[in-house]
């Protein structure tokens, strides 16, 4: 054992590649801490019947035309640029094909629940 503490160290260190493993897994618990942080705040902002994100931007009646151009199989991005938002900041814009989806997937969710009950 006397050898290994007052011996050479055999093999190749590189002491950049020990820094950047501690860099890396600091960075990875800053992120993991924000993330934790930003879930407590929007579980708090719920409590408080606080909404989390932007005002929506879906209606019935865009909901169900985006049903009819569905059942003609056009695609998402066809779908958006068909409708047109008719309240709020966005008003005359088209809703992006990722608001058309999750707008059809609510829709489908809910008819699901309905129907098993």
């Amino acid at each position: 054992m006397s050898e290994f503490v007052t011996g050479e160290l055999k093999g190749s260190h590189d002491p950049s590649g020990t820094v950047f493993t501690v860099l890396a897994a600091m960075s990875g618990m800053e992120r993991e801490y924000i993330r934790d942080r930003t879930l407590e705040g929007h579980e708090s902002a719920r409590r408080r019947g606080k909404t989390i994100g932007g005002a929506g931007v879906t209606d019935e009646s865009m909901l169900s035309v985006a049903l009819h151009l569905r059942d003609q199989e056009m695609s998402l991005r066809d779908i958006a640029k068909r409708l047109v938002i008719t309240t709020g900041a966005k008003k005359g814009q088209h809703p992006s094909p990722a608001t058309v989806m999750r707008m059809l997937r609510e829709h489908d969710e809910q008819a699901a629940t309905a129907a098993s009950a």
